[in-house]
Order: C-alpha cells, then sequence, then structure tokens
C-alpha cells in the first residue's frame, strides 16, 4: 500500500484531505513526522508552481510520494489578488483574521455584486525528482464584510456561496467538500492516482472495495 506524504502543516488542509479521502485505503504521513524539515520555498509565480516547489522539495527529503497542493483567494476587484500571497497577505507570520481584515479593507466602498471572488487550488503528485500528476480545482463566490460561521479556515467566513446564500464557513463538511477547489482537484488527482498505481502493478494492494 503506497504511502504518501501530505505536504503541508495547515492543520485545516490536513483535515479536510484527510476527510475527502477517507473512503480510500491509501497512507497519508503528514509533515508532523519530520519536525526538524525546514520550510519549503513557495517563491513560484503560480499555484501549480508553488505546489510543484513544495512536493518536490519534501519528496527528495523523506523519500516518499509526495502530494503538495498550494491554494488561494483571487478577488476580481483587487486584480486578483491576494492570489499566491494568500496564506501570508497581511505579513508573517500567517494570520488568518490579519488577512481577512485586510481583505476587507481593501473591499470598502466595493458593492457586493463587484466583489466576484474565486478560490483555485492546484495539485502536484511527486516521486523522488520527477513530477507525476497535477490537477486544479475552483470555486466561485462573492466576498462579505461581515464574518459568518464558525467551520472552515482562512477567508471561508467571508466567502459568500451565492447560491446557497451561505458562507463556507456555514457549509456541513461534506457539502463544502463536494463543492470546493481543494475537492475538485483531489477527486481529479485520486482518479489519476488510481490510473498510475494500476498502470505501475502498485495498486493492488490498496484497491477500493
Amino acid at each position: 500500500m503506497p504511502e504518501i506524504l501530505l505536504a503541508t502543516r495547515n492543520a485545516g488542509k490536513l483535515r479536510e484531505i484527510r476527510e475527502i479521502t477517507a473512503a480510500w485505503p491509501l497512507v497519508w504521513r503528514s509533515l508532523a513526522e519530520y519536525p526538524g524539515l525546514p520550510e519549503a520555498d513557495e517563491s513560484g509565480g503560480t499555484f501549480a508552481e508553488n505546489a510543484r516547489l513544495k512536493a518536490l522539495y519534501y519528496a527528495r527529503f523523506t523519500g516518499l510520494d509526495t502530494l503538495a497542493d498550494d491554494s488561494g483567494l483571487e478577488v476580481e476587484a483587487l486584480a486578483g489578488q491576494p492570489g499566491v500571497h494568500s496564506a501570508r497577505y497581511a505579513g508573517v507570520p500567517r494570520d488568518d483574521s490579519a488577512n481577512n481584515r485586510k481583505l476587507v479593507h481593501h473591499l470598502a466602498g466595493v458593492p457586493l455584486e463587484k466583489r466576484a471572488a474565486r478560490f483555485r487550488c492546484a495539485m502536484a503528485l511527486v516521486r523522488a525528482d520527477q513530477v507525476l500528476l497535477e490537477t486544479t480545482g475552483a470555486f466561485a463566490g462573492l466576498i462579505i464584510d461581515e464574518p459568518r460561521g464558525t467551520s472552515g479556515f482562512g477567508y471561508d467566513p467571508h466567502f459568500l456561496v451565492p447560491d446557497l446564500g451561505l458562507t463556507v464557513a456555514e457549509l456541513p463538511s461534506a457539502q463544502k467538500h463536494a463543492r470546493s477547489h481543494r475537492g475538485e482537484a483531489l477527486r481529479a488527482m485520486l482518479t489519476q492516482m488510481e490510473a498510475l498505481y494500476r498502470s505501475r502493478g502498485e495498486w493492488d494492494a490498496c484497491a477500493r472495495g
């Protein structure tokens, strides 16, 4: 059964990925098992570049097949910002509350109908120094001033899903995963992983059902 490293220390991402893949008998490892490992460089100009950089970096250190994602928020009224800087939009260290305050401040005076935004996610699966698979996902919505909901993390309390009238932080986990950028990218990744591992004779031991 392949062991796959999830290349993140973000507890929210780890929880979501493990929830989405609960029915897949894959062995997921965490960066928490490698406490002395330095942080990967995330200097890429796109989510896809950063996902590759992280996956390649941690795969070299651990020797494990490594799945990395890079994700963030793009707001049309802010010319696509915060984009790849979403996690540290308000500076270092990462602070979700500060990021949200900065976002709302920059959108002051912008009417709701012009606050279109999109969560984006890029994923990369790496073995040693080879990128094996890449997928992407997106999730459209609007940014609201007042946070709503207690679930999720990051920008979720300010990200309104118009057809539901709820923020992402108000959605049950299963409903969020069914529609989210990370859920979309991960489901595509799992399908491709199964095909890849089957083609290499590595899937029988971890076949579903």
